[in-house]
């Protein structure tokens, strides 16, 4: 594992080139630029690595193919470390790499202790592994817990006879018999992915239980057995060095063992299945038991090992109990995906889920999640049509000046746009195919990564038939284009992260919310308990607006303000007791003085 003051050292020069290039057109003071690239790594604290992190998703079919056959791979991974290094990411989240059939692009393990040949192999794994420790980013790998793939060697036996010894590994039932005399499932309970949730196999003459595709079957979290074997293939990739895991549907393991129906909410959903409240297969109290030993286990391992969960909730409270309540013995990292998976441009709503995040969570650091594999971008789902390039700058300025660990998904920072379908024929994901047209399934925000201009694949494979179309708009919106381009999202993204990486207020100041009766504008201060302040204020409207700060009111010290990050135009220094006028849709980050 990796020093947090090495990892600063070594980033220094970057951190220069990033925010002198930046500061080329104005958007940054140039002597605060200059002073921060040429002042020494910033003292370790004895905080976490996780604590502020900069998380990056990768969907490894879509990033980067070095073998040709039009499938990214963990080699080209490896080939674009120099790139993440230079983003400045901490660590890098892969989506699942292990042997599967692909009914779920991965997400249907056949094998948790090995790499599907798709990607590589395990020796390409540990090569990238070892080459991401040299470039100063953990490896946090994609861990699905709550299901295998029916052609899992567990389930194959399971389903040839009730007495093969893996059958109870999986939630079975005899069903139930309609007044017609049919074999009938259980209960009511639906699959998320369409259709009941409950497959009959002839063989054994059961059903069992699936709460996605019918061949990812369910294992029963209540056979001891079934943790003894799942913690051991975590142990695998522990012991060969990966920091930690992302807990795909974490809050499903257990299910109602009297099989209670689901209420019923009245309507359907995008599969035309009725709509359930859900209480019998999802978040039950005994999921924070098994996640407790997890924890115990993980952090037997050196190195402040990670986990991150797919925590989907209603309201922020919720979130608290996956840290453990006051103990903090469960997940480190449960996702808010409450502030950043809407489409609500709203301050408002902002300012009331960031204060909930500071309230409810008691404490425990939020991990803010903008987008991911499932959702449609945030440039699309934020942008209005016409101003999407200066929304998606307030979405990144959201995202890394929060008090938060900050999730990052790969293409976001260059602004690639969600490219859905339109026609079933060119579908992949099975959701999107059983679900059309109503659902369209999570093609589009899962395109190849757009890297360059050097072919029509965007550099992404030499191979013209990629497993999903590149998106047209690939020969401005690149890595290389942008890279190139003081003024593209790219380097403000670059930015923001290092203005994060070497400035106190950013790392471990306190939020305190100002101008609170604006409802178009969402301004904060992050201030330092050394007292280094640092001021963000996002015009979330198409109209001027003038903010009021009132430091003074709020308890926050400064007399000046300094830009040191601003969209679409610089802001001159000004006077904290100043009314401030913002353009439409402006992000402005200053230092307080």
């Amino acid at each position: 594992m990796h020093r947090a003051s090495s990892r600063s050292t070594v980033r220094v020069r970057a951190a220069a080139l990033a925010l002198l290039c930046v500061a080329s057109w104005g958007g940054v003071d140039p002597r605060v630029a200059r002073a921060q690239a040429a002042a020494p790594a910033a003292a370790a604290h004895a905080v976490p690595w996780w604590q502020n992190a900069v998380i990056y998703e990768i969907y490894p079919r879509s990033f980067q193919d070095s073998k040709g056959d039009g499938i990214g791979d963990l080699n080209g991974i490896t080939q674009r470390l120099g790139y993440l290094e230079s983003l400045g990411v901490d660590a890098i989240w892969i989506a699942p790499c292990y042997p599967s059939p692909q009914v779920d692009f991965g997400y249907d393990i056949s094998d948790y202790q090995a790499i599907d040949p798709a990607y590589g192999t395990l020796a390409d794994f540990d090569r990238l592994l070892a080459e991401a420790g040299r470039h100063h980013i953990r490896v946090i790998l994609d861990m699905v817990l709550n299901h295998t793939s029916d052609k899992h060697p567990w389930f194959v036996e399971a389903a040839g006879s009730r007495s093969a010894p893996h059958h109870d590994y999986y939630l079975w039932s005899d069903g139930r018999t309609d007044a017609a005399g049919h074999r009938q499932p259980p209960n009511n309970w639906i699959s998320l992915f369409g259709g009941s949730a409950w497959e009959y196999v002839p063989a054994v003459d059961q059903f069992y239980y699936h709460r996605f595709y019918r061949q990812q079957p369910d294992l029963n979290w209540r056979n001891p057995q079934v943790e003894k074997g799942m913690f051991a293939a975590m142990r695998f990739w522990l012991d060969r060095g990966v920091a930690g895991f992302r807990l795909d549907a974490i809050t499903a393991l257990l299910e109602d063992p009297q099989l209670r129906d689901e209420p019923v909410l009245g309507g359907t959903n995008a599969q035309g299945d009725p709509n359930l409240r859900e209480i019998y297969v999802d978040n039950l109290p005994g999921n924070h038991d098994i996640i407790r030993r997890m924890r115990a286990m993980i952090d037997s391992y050196q190195g402040e090992r990670l986990l991150v969960g797919e925590t989907y909730v209603a309201r922020t409270a919720q979130l608290y109990p996956w840290y453990g309540g006051a103990r903090h013995d469960e997940l480190q990292l449960p996702m808010d995906t409450l502030v950043g998976l809407d489409k609500r441009l709203d301050a408002g709503r902002f300012r009331r889920l960031l204060s909930e995040a500071q309230t409810d969570l008691h404490g425990s650091q939020p991990l803010l999640v903008f987008d991911n594999h499932d959702n449609v971008r945030s440039w699309d789902r934020y942008g209005d049509g016409s101003h999407n390039a200066e929304i998606a700058r307030i979405v990144a300025a959201l995202l890394l000046t929060s008090r938060d660990a900050a999730l990052l998904y790969q293409g976001q920072e260059i602004g690639q746009i969600t490219a859905t379908p339109t026609r079933v024929e060119d579908v992949r994901d099975p959701i999107g195919i059983t679900g059309w047209p109503k659902e369209k399934g999570r093609d589009g925000e899962r395109t190849p990564m757009q890297w360059d201009t050097s072919n029509a694949q965007a550099g992404f494979s030499a191979n013209p038939h990629t497993w999903l179309p590149v998106t047209a708009n690939y020969p401005t919106v690149n890595v290389q284009t942008e890279s190139a381009d003081p003024k593209s999202l790219l380097n403000w993204y670059r930015g923001l992260i290092e203005l994060r990486r070497s400035n106190a207020a950013l790392r471990e100041g306190r939020t305190v919310m100002l101008d609170r009766s604006n409802s178009h504008v969402l301004t904060y201060a992050r201030v330092a308990p050394g007292g280094e302040t640092i001021l963000v204020s996002l015009n979330m409207s198409g109209q001027p607006q003038t903010i009021a700060l009132g430091l003074a009111a709020a308890g926050v010290r400064g007399t000046h303000l300094k830009t040191l990050l601003a969209n679409p135009d610089p802001i001159a220094a000004t006077a904290a007791d100043r009314p401030v006028t913002l353009r439409p849709f402006a992000a402005w980050v200053a230092a307080v003085d």
